[in-house]
């Protein structure tokens, strides 16, 4: 199938690449020219313009954006709408907050085009392992583009969640539970760093222990098993954590809807105070982030992120 993809950073490059080796014809566009030249050479058609984009594809078009969230998603979609004719699909596969996505729906439907909204996940192993992707919008655009989620998803690894805005509000509870999931994970490591039986203990080996046949077994815990092996005590790592707006967006909801959330709500609020006071568990967070997503991580004694 052929389609266009207009940002090629950590997420958008491997997802051009997973879908070229898939078989896709890809029209590539980056701000940055020589990210489109990177993946030219990879068997991408360069685009160089959002015109030359729309102009080289058949219709119905497809356009998947990958941006970050906010003013980048609209301020293209606004370039990108009058390039495009009735019946066009655009896909925003960034993490935007849903209620803007419903926004961006109703717009471009005025125009006669569709609009989909994908939740993804996958970080930087999606490349090897495949998205999970989490779609909203309507159902006959859904079936335009699925040759498409089918290749860069794993088996099994794709749901069309309903109407426009739901596939982002979905990935955005996806990363609210991530948010619990990992301050639990960080914050057993600092009770066993902290104790007699955990100053010596390997706790790469035990991550990977726990992954066999335990109750809390998870992509996660093969995550922290490469970052200590790396690393054993994490002190290349500053635990100063980040938060990219998703948990706030989730709590924000749970609020709206009257739904307790105590153990998202707290890990956000672990993520500021660590950036106050640092502690190790706020370094097993950070490298989860590293691992996963390919976060910058505060390199220790600096404020220098990499």
């Amino acid at each position: 199938m052929e389609a266009g993809m207009i940002g090629l950073g950590r997420m958008g490059m491997n997802m051009v690449r997973r879908l070229l080796r898939g078989g896709h014809q890809i029209a590539a566009y980056n701000r940055t020219p020589a990210r489109t030249e990177e993946i030219v050479r990879e068997g991408a058609r360069g685009a160089f313009t959002l015109d030359e984009l729309a102009s080289g594809l058949q219709p119905p078009r497809v356009v998947w954006l990958m941006l970050p969230a906010g003013e980048a998603v609209d301020e293209h979609i606004e370039r990108l709408a009058p390039l495009l004719a009735e019946g066009d699909v655009v896909v925003d596969g960034g993490n935007s907050f849903y209620k803007d996505s419903v926004r961006r729906a109703r717009r471009l439907e005025a125009e006669g085009l569709h609009f989909l909204d994908a939740g993804v996940s996958g970080g930087v192993w999606g490349l090897a392992e495949g998205y999970c992707l989490m779609i909203g919008g309507p159902e006959p655009a859904f079936r335009v583009v699925e040759p498409l989620l089918k290749t860069l998803a794993p088996p099994e690894g794709y749901i069309h969640s309903g109407p426009a805005g739901s596939g982002h509000f979905v990935k955005m509870v996806h990363n609210g539970i991530e948010y619990g999931m990992m301050q639990a994970y960080g914050e057993g490591f600092a009770l066993l760093e902290a104790s007699d039986y955990g100053r010596n203990l390997d706790l790469s080996r035990l991550s990977r222990v726990w992954n066999r046949g335990s109750v809390i077994r998870s992509w996660l815990l093969e995550l922290a098993e490469d970052a200590f092996a790396g690393d054993p005590r994490l002190e290349t790592i500053e635990p100063y954590v980040e938060d990219s707006g998703e948990g706030r967006w989730t709590i924000q909801t749970a609020v709206e809807l009257g739904v307790p959330a105590p153990a998202i709500s707290i890990s956000l609020m672990e993520r500021f105070r660590s950036r106050q006071n640092r502690a190790f568990q706020d370094r097993v967070l950070a490298a989860l982030r590293r691992e996963f997503g390919g976060h910058a991580v505060v390199r220790a004694g600096t404020d220098e992120k990499t």
